[in-house]
């Protein structure tokens, strides 16, 4: 017996072939849907366009300015009169040449390399802290960061130049309490390497908020149940640091430590209000350095190829650096 099927629509496609007729092209968009389509694609960059203009008003003029002038031999002469002299890269070549801009560029460098190392261990020890106090303990230690974070680095700064003040300095007056008694009329800002302590202390001071706040925050996205599986598995306080702690709070502690090695490198209000670059210009860094060539000598076309020199080295420290955390990113995929 033939077995009834049943009929199928060929469908409108299928049908107007069969008639003759070519089949119905794609469907064309609603009026008005591409253009909501785009404006939806620039929404992005539209946003992001005020920002960037301010950006380019703020910074990038400046910064063309500053290069413009670092071709030119600028003192009070040529300003007084009005002209321009141009001098092509002499500025640059003078700097590069100079045996004091390499050795404050190292000095800077290692500057940079020890606040940084500080910074980033006693901010992480006070955030791990604050995640261990209680409720009480950890709003007394946060506000403390906060009026630390909050105060004006020229309000800081004078106050640590008070505290180690030679004849009437807080911190004289402990240590000889204490039993030092050589220390009693110590000048801080006589030598290199104590005027550089005092800077050290009154950066590290300063910066410690920022990574332990930030830190604090991280640690509270960290899941319980992992510690309370280390925990049974018969981790320690070290072990759960190294295993749980340590490898979610990895990209936070690589993105802070970036940012502390620019705020550090630029750092200029601290060491020149401290001794202004002295003993013998012995604790200039290149900001300062900058500042006292163009400013302090007149020589503005000198500053401004220093301070470009400057950005120029602080550009070739955070790109070896972000290298250094893509490969070991790299290395843990």
């Amino acid at each position: 017996m033939p077995v009834a099927t049943e009929r199928q629509d060929p469908g409108p496609a299928v049908a107007g072939v069969r008639r003759g007729g070519a089949p119905p092209g794609p469907r064309r968009p609603a009026p008005g849907a591409t253009g909501r389509a785009r404006l939806t694609g620039a929404a992005p960059y539209l946003l992001l366009l005020p920002a960037l203009a301010a950006t380019a008003l703020l910074l990038g003029w400046p910064l063309v300015k500053d290069g413009l002038l670092s071709f030119q031999n600028l003192n009070m002469r040529q300003l007084i009169q009005h002209l321009t002299e141009w001098n092509g890269v002499d500025n640059y070549r003078e700097t590069l040449t100079s045996e004091d801009f390499w050795r404050v560029t190292l000095r800077s460098v290692i500057f940079t390399a020890v606040n940084v190392v500080l910074i980033m261990l006693l901010g992480t020890l006070i955030g791990l802290l604050l995640a261990r106090l209680g409720s009480k303990m950890r709003l007394l230690l946060s506000v403390g960061l906060v009026l630390t974070w909050a105060m004006p680095t020229v309000a800081a700064t004078t106050v640590f130049q008070w505290l180690f003040a030679a004849r009437f300095g807080v911190v004289n007056w402990v240590l000889d309490a204490l039993g030092w008694h050589s220390m009693a009329d110590y000048n801080w800002t006589g030598g290199q390497f104590s005027t550089f302590f005092v800077i050290t202390v009154l950066i590290v001071w300063g910066s410690i908020p920022f990574v332990a706040i930030n830190l604090y925050a991280a640690t509270t996205t960290i899941p319980g149940e992992l510690y309370e599986a280390a925990a049974l598995d018969g981790a320690g306080g070290w072990k759960s640091f190294t295993s749980v702690t340590f490898p979610f709070l990895k990209p936070f502690l690589l993105a802070t430590t970036f940012l502390e090695v620019i705020w550090v490198f630029k750092a200029f209000t601290q060491v020149f209000a401290i001794n202004e670059g002295g003993p013998d210009r012995l604790t200039e860094t290149l900001p300062v350095y900058a500042f006292v060539e163009g400013v302090g000598n007149q020589h503005y076309g000198m500053g401004a190829a220093i301070s470009l020199l400057t950005i120029a080295v602080l550009l070739a420290l955070t790109s070896y650096y972000l290298r250094i955390v893509l490969r070991q990113e790299e290395d843990e995929l």
